[in-house]
């Protein structure tokens, strides 16, 4: 099966995690919304029908006739319902697009014009940046069934101590003196991942290949700690997505951390106001902070943004693409994409600058910080020059 994820109205309020990438490109629970779909239809391929300047990384599947939107998370019952379109029918809950399946290869049809079938179940949808971290830990549970299923955790050193049967190790997984408590949820620990001395981890937990975990290190629930990052100091529910750091001592709680970024040691976020109230996040969108029905809320912060020693966050803060947040005292709840500065004020981080230091995170992590990904973040560059004015 050769399948395609289309981006709808869910990918203008996920800014600026969704700047960079199409949303089923997003990560909650172990894997991607793609990934998830993958393994539950055993897909060979799978493409997207995104946003142009990022159809280059993200290309469509010209060859596949199956339509999934990409904010939708699977689940058995949606499987069973998705299978089950023919050409030219669409399957959708109230006014949302599920799914749809083109027939004859007319990847340009509209779905709106076929055979409507309607879905009364529940379905898991993330429409903004909250909901990432709000369902992280449903999500690790269902991914962690997908992936464990039937299968042996590989056999991690005796000086850990095991709270619980809910673990999971993949081979070439390393762990030694350290705590791992299962009851409240599962844990998993991906292949050649390494968790180090001292470290107290709560499930549900995931931490995804290549990722380490330093020496001391707490971790609560509802968190995932995506590949090649590496973390320290004290976590709870957040996502980190991959390739991306906060190695030091800090709290990181109620937030979300995109690709590429740093969190420098001693920083910490806010999630509880100090009066109890809802919080508000800023919502692209709107040009405006929007109400999240929230009392925890922590950070969002987008691809390629970093900040030094000891910066604080604000409760509800956002921090868009590119941005580097340094100083005493507390920056303002949204930072624009590709802003300088902190609490002082801010002025604009300019592309060649950007380009040279991406370019050396790139080769730590054996990559290449090549044209395609020039041209994502210069188009973003242009498309945000509002929010820095």
């Amino acid at each position: 099966m050769r399948i395609n994820f289309f981006d709808d109205g869910a990918w203008l309020s996920l800014r600026p995690l969704s700047l960079t990438r199409p949303v089923a490109d997003l990560r909650l629970g172990i894997l991607t919304i793609a990934e998830k779909w993958r393994k539950y239809l055993d897909a060979e391929s799978a493409g997207f029908k995104t946003a142009a300047y990022l159809s280059v990384k993200y290309p469509l599947d010209a060859g596949a006739s199956l339509f999934i939107n990409g904010s939708v998370c699977p689940s058995d019952a949606l499987l069973q319902e998705i299978t089950g379109l023919n050409g030219r029918e669409a399957l959708k809950k109230d006014d949302l697009m599920i799914a749809y399946r083109v027939q004859g290869g007319d990847i340009t049809a509209d779905p709106e014009k076929f055979a409507i079938k309607k879905y009364t179940g529940e379905l898991t949808r993330i429409a903004y940046p909250e909901d990432i971290f709000k369902y992280n830990g449903a999500e690790i549970r269902l991914d962690f069934e997908l992936l464990t299923k039937g299968r042996t955790s590989a056999r991690l050193s005796g000086t850990n101590t095991f709270i619980g049967d809910l673990f999971f190790a993949e081979e070439g997984a390393e762990a030694e003196c350290s705590t791992f408590n299962s009851k409240q949820g599962p844990i998993y620990i991906g292949a050649r991942s390494q968790v180090w001395e001292g470290s107290h981890i709560r499930g549900p937990f995931a931490l995804c290949h290549d990722a380490q975990v330093k020496m001391g290190a707490k971790i609560y629930g509802q968190t995932t700690i995506g590949p090649f990052s590496r973390v320290g100091g004290e976590i709870n529910n957040a996502v980190i997505w991959g390739c991306s750091s906060k190695g030091h001592d800090g709290y990181l709680g109620n937030s979300v951390m995109g690709q590429w970024c740093n969190i420098g040691a001693d920083s910490n976020n806010s999630n509880l106001k100090n009066n109890y109230s809802e919080v508000k996040l800023w919502d692209y969108s709107m040009r405006s902070f929007r109400k999240t029905g929230l009392q925890f809320c922590g950070l969002i912060m987008g691809d390629h943004t970093k900040c030094g020693i000891n910066t604080m966050f604000n409760t509800g803060t956002v921090a868009g693409v590119a941005a580097n947040v340094f100083g005493a005292g507390l920056p303002s709840n949204f930072i624009p994409d590709f802003s300088w500065g902190g609490a002082q004020g801010f002025e604009t981080y300019r592309l060649e600058k950007l380009f040279e230091t991406t370019e050396k995170v790139f080769e730590r992590k054996g990559e290449v910080f090549n044209q395609t990904e020039r041209d994502i973040l210069t188009h973003i560059f242009e498309e945000t020059k509002t929010n820095r004015a």
